[in-house]
């Protein structure tokens, strides 16, 4: 099975044009510069938007400028710099502020992992961490903190903010010369990976956002992604050297897509960036009215559906790896397109400008258009590298001897696997190390999911492997239905042996509500995997909450089934808390719509997660659901 559902059946010609595309010319410009000229151009303009407060490109200009002053000698140019902030002005401030030092960004996230951040400052030679000294890890909690005069209100504000400096050994490895910032990608050892990009890569990108966009003065820009994804880079230089507004986004936005775009509204975005699973539950009923949005660029994972008729905005299918400068290749789709809401996934497009994009065999050879092959990306758009040279020398290649690509370097190996068209669009069709064996038969997930997909009672699939203590895997098909579709799993199973050959047909469907996201806005399988109980374990739980469940109330029912559901663990009890028991951003969004649903009660996120245990969190809505007497 390691053909495309949709490969070509017959074979291609030998003569047949090789998948080489390029895109348009670009040449790099400037990022630092371009802000610091609007600074000076137009010093009265708004720069972020933070809840009722204005922060201007000359205020903004003034504070970096402080936390530059601040940081002094203590960090020099080229110094990496983990910043601990969530999306807020503090974090615009300190972003502009250490590329006017000329160190090297390092966005980490408001609540860096103990373990995690460990492994970075092991591995990685940081000068220190900014951010809330009492969200900072251990290690940096206890060491020298120098405060930096950065705004502490506001939307998603720090309590205080110090760059935290330890005495404990640093690693080695330093980014290299002309980084402007530095992110973090998963690695398979289970130690992040650092990948540097340079000013002149991020240049490139922005100019193409400026361009397709149309950003500018009067716009307003989300920062609605997460602090440790790339994509938020190019929210904040995009409008920082556009003369845009910068707008910061509450932190439940990103919890219930009905506040996504509540806040779009209010706001009175121009332009947001957001990630594909956030997005697509809003393709699914009618798209807001009486917004301003006019650009909305979605990236992150697979694109199921076109937008449809009725979105006003243009959405740009957007792909990139943090590698390649965020986004690589994009394809727009507009309310007036002959195929708007067409029920399949669009292309993840063509090449912006600078970008080559290049489909290779095992070998590392084009293969011609049409057919399969692993997608490797050359151009302006390449990152400088990793922090390990050793793993940059494997992944960032030599070009092939191909006349279509003398005038490109090197290429970067995504290991993602692709199809070019004939225009030079790309139709992404799953990860190379997606594959799995099952029965000693090798199998794409990517596949399977496409198979479960062709069924229009089905929305989403994602499909994860279950293993038993000796190894032996069997396929667990998670699957988010079409509206009002109740279709029995064993019809769904029947549907897809159509497609499939029986060692690839799940031995297990699960209905679900929704998926859980990693920190970068994708699927995160790992979780979805974990809540897939062993059947016996399964068993004793639902024997041991026998006694609770016949004595709850209605409400405590729904809430338990409910839960039981989109965690799929029969034994979670009223007496467990919501986030221990496994609850993420994306479980409490869909719990809550679910209750709204049933009692017409709608609750917030933050209620949830203060509720001690599921049982309070049923009294809560008990108390919402009862009418209050006159005059209480």
């Amino acid at each position: 099975m390691t053909q495309s559902l949709t490969a070509p059946a017959a074979l291609l010609d030998a003569g047949a044009p090789l998948s080489v595309a390029h895109g348009p010319s670009a040449e790099p410009t400037a990022v630092l510069a371009r802000f610091e000229d609007w600074a000076r151009r137009a010093p009265q303009a708004p720069a972020v938007v933070d809840s009722t407060r204005i922060w201007t490109y000359q205020d903004l200009d003034g504070a970096a400028q402080q936390v530059a002053a601040a940081l002094g000698d203590r960090v020099r140019p080229g110094d990496l710099v983990g910043v601990c902030l969530d999306r807020s002005t503090a974090l615009v401030a300190t972003a502009v502020a250490l590329a006017r030092i000329g160190a090297v960004y390092l966005p980490l996230g408001p609540r860096p992992g103990e373990r995690r951040t460990q492994a970075v400052t092991e591995d990685l030679d940081v000068a220190c961490l900014i951010g809330d000294p009492g969200l900072l890890p251990e290690a940096h909690r206890g060491g020298e903190h120098l405060a930096l005069p950065l705004p502490t209100d506001g939307v998603n504000a720090p309590a205080a903010v110090v760059a935290a400096f330890t005495d404990s050994v640093r690693g080695t490895r330093r980014a290299p010369e002309g980084a402007l910032y530095a992110v973090l990608t998963s690695g398979s050892t289970g130690r992040p990976k650092a990948v540097a990009v340079g000013e002149a890569s991020l240049s490139v990108a922005l100019d193409w956002y400026r361009a397709e966009t149309g950003l500018a003065p009067g716009d307003r820009q989300s920062l609605l992604i997460g602090v440790a994804f790339d994509p938020h880079l190019l929210e904040l230089w995009a409008a920082l050297t556009s003369g845009a507004a910068l707008v910061p986004a509450p932190d439940d936005t990103r919890w219930d897509s009905h506040v996504l775009t509540g806040w779009w509204r209010d706001s009175a975005l121009t332009h947001a960036v957001a990630a594909t699973p956030t997005v697509e539950p809003l393709l699914d009923r009618p798209w807001p009215r009486d917004l301003k949005l006019r650009h909305l660029v979605v990236g992150g994972d697979r694109m199921r559906r076109r937008p449809g008729p009725d979105v006003t905005a243009t959405v740009h299918n957007a792909y990139g790896p943090a590698e390649a400068t965020v986004v690589t290749t994009t394809h727009t789709m507009r309310s007036t397109d002959p195929d708007a809401g067409v029920q399949a996934p669009p292309p993840i497009g063509t090449a912006l400008p600078g970008v080559t994009l290049v489909v290779t065999d095992d070998d590392g050879h084009p293969v011609p258009h049409g057919q399969d092959g692993e997608l490797r990306v050359g151009g302006h758009c390449l990152a400088l590298g990793y922090l390990d040279p050793e793993l940059t020398a494997r992944r960032f290649t030599a070009r092939p001897q191909e006349p279509e690509l003398a005038s490109t370097d090197r290429l970067y190996r995504t290991g993602d696997r692709v199809r070019m068209k004939a225009d030079g669009s790309l139709d992404f069709l799953g990860r190379l190390d997606d594959q799995v064996k099952i029965s000693g038969v090798r199998i794409e997930l990517a596949e399977v999911e496409a198979a479960f997909e062709q069924d229009p009672r089905v929305r989403t699939a994602v499909v994860t492997v279950q293993r038993d203590s000796s190894g032996h895997g069997r396929l667990v098909a998670h699957l988010r239905l079409a509206e009002g579709a109740e279709p029995a799993t064993g019809d769904l199973l029947d549907a897809v042996r159509a497609w499939l050959p029986e060692q690839a047909v799940p031995g297990g469907v699960r209905i679900v509500d929704g998926f859980p996201l990693d920190a970068n806005g994708k699927v995160d399988r790992p979780a979805l995997a974990a809540r897939v109980p062993a059947p016996a374990t399964a068993t004793a739980g639902e024997h041991a909450d026998a006694d609770t469940d016949a004595a709850a109330t209605a409400t405590e029912r729904l809430v338990l089934s409910t839960v039981r559901d989109l965690l799929g663990r029969p034994g979670t009890g009223l007496g467990d808390n919501f986030t221990d028991a496994g609850g993420t951003s994306i479980i409490a969004a869909r719990l809550l719509e679910a209750v709204e649903r049933e009692t017409g009660v709608r609750l917030r996120a933050p209620e949830l997660l203060r509720s001690t245990d599921l049982r309070a969190f049923a009294a809560l809505l008990d108390q919402r659901r009862t009418p209050q007497p006159a005059g209480a």
